[in-house]
């Protein structure tokens, strides 16, 4: 069911999707108007006479003249589209064109023009004026004429869409938006149940009771997208049998690699493994569903390009360092799942390969510490970012991660920053804590 739900979220996210639906929809109320019209006789008395068209050549006018300007719109949102995500792309990397795809403005607009062409080009040819019978679709001119002035609106709103959608803080904070949802989805995540101590957990006698190891390997190449944990735990328990995971989403994955160990008491047949291959997704390109990682790269990228000596834009570091600081905080306080999960009877089924806090950590502040070298502002900002962090954490583990990023930074800014005051400036941030 979970494999389901991801497939259906990767369809939600592409761009064509919407606007097929609202092409089916318009054209089904095409159909369904014309049929009103047939059904039932509009009067062209009182204010009928200002809404509803008399004549045929009214109509073939009214609907030639939206159907033409509906599509040429059409094309130049298109254009203003195609446009926009090349200036995306060279501003903030070709990984975060995906995100202006994804929006779902974008996609209601070519939606919507598109199908109101499509809607006249029907109602259109259901016109008739010949030999001796008379028909015009009254109402579903009219409904025309409404998509028409919804159509002028939409524009407007989005032209503003497009001009403030490719400003860097807009992209920032729709990307910090989007993490800070993803952490609490994914921290913790469930798979089964965790066992009630992982310290006394004796996991090497546990895999010598087992008699028999299988290698589970991977059918092809490509990224693990997805991992449907439930199914998996399912089919292991039903084998009675321990899986050992050696990755996770986002990493990639070479054919026939090793992707785990199954120990077992029994032969497994065939159809058994390749249950347990199904459970896992791999495709062409990462996901965010259940890649972290991958979601917090997206602001890095957006941080270093700022900090490359032909763009040298230290306020838009500045505001990543910014929103990864919140996420950071909250991660700090979380409970990251176990990477041991036990069944019903509290009998361990499955270890996994989980994400770590300051394997986290790492992975938001490594490569911007790397490209921060000589630029006093963001060292300086980087290092109030850890402080905050180091308040928020829980355990002790943790405040240690973040006190090695603190050395580090202190090391970087004590080698690239040539003012003594800037440094000293820097050291004063320290006095909160013991490194």
């Amino acid at each position: 069911m979970k494999k389901l739900l991801f497939f259906w979220n990767e369809l939600k996210a592409t761009f064509w999707f919407t606007p097929v639906l609202i092409i089916i929809f318009s054209v089904l109320l095409a159909i369904g108007f014309v049929y009103i019209d047939q059904t039932i006789a509009f009067s062209h008395e009182g204010l009928g006479r200002f809404f509803f068209v008399k004549s045929v050549d009214s109509a073939r006018t009214i609907l030639s003249t939206i159907s033409g300007a509906m599509i040429g719109v059409a094309g130049t949102v298109f254009s203003v589209t195609l446009v926009a995500l090349t200036l995306a792309s060279s501003q903030f990397g070709s990984r975060l064109i995906k995100n202006f795809m994804y929006v779902k403005l974008n996609q209601i607009v070519l939606g919507s023009y598109v199908s109101t062409y499509l809607y006249c080009l029907i109602v259109l040819n259901s016109i008739q004026g010949n030999n001796g019978f008379t028909f015009i679709p009254s109402l579903a001119i009219f409904m025309a004429i409404i998509a028409a002035i919804a159509n002028i609106i939409l524009l407007i709103v989005f032209i503003h869409q497009i001009a403030i959608s490719i400003q860097a803080e807009k992209v920032i904070s729709d990307i910090s938006v989007f993490i800070s949802k993803q952490v609490r989805v994914l921290f913790p995540e469930k798979m089964g149940d965790e066992p009630d101590t992982e310290i006394s957990l004796p996991v090497a006698t546990i895999k010598s009771e087992y008699a028999n190891i299988v290698s589970v390997k991977s059918p092809k190449n490509g990224y693990l997208q997805y991992i449907d944990s439930e199914s998996l735990l399912n089919v292991i328990t039903s084998c009675n049998a321990l899986f050992e995971i050696y990755y996770r989403p986002g990493d990639y994955l070479v054919e026939d690699i090793e992707i785990g160990k199954l120990y077992t008491n029994e032969e497994l047949e065939k159809d058994k493994l390749e249950k347990i291959n199904f459970q896992f997704l791999i495709g062409k390109t990462k996901t965010v569903q259940q890649d972290l990682e991958f979601s917090i790269h997206q602001m890095v990228e957006i941080a270093a390009r700022a900090l490359s000596p032909g763009i040298n834009d230290p306020f838009t570091a500045i505001a990543c360092i910014d929103s990864l600081t919140a996420i950071m905080c909250y991660l700090a306080q979380a409970k990251f799942p176990s990477k041991y999960r036990v069944d019903d009877k509290k009998e361990l089924r499955v270890i996994t390969n989980t994400l770590d806090f300051e394997g986290v950590l790492d992975a938001a502040f490594n490569q911007i510490r790397q490209f921060s070298a000589g630029n006093t502002a963001v060292i300086i900002r980087l290092m109030e970012a850890l402080l905050i962090t180091h308040e928020f954490a829980t355990k002790k583990s943790r405040k240690k991660a973040v006190i090695k990023h603190v050395k580090m930074t202190l090391h970087v800014g004590k080698e690239s920053i040539k003012e003594e005051n800037d440094i000293k400036d820097l050291v004063k941030r320290l006095e909160k804590i013991r490194i």
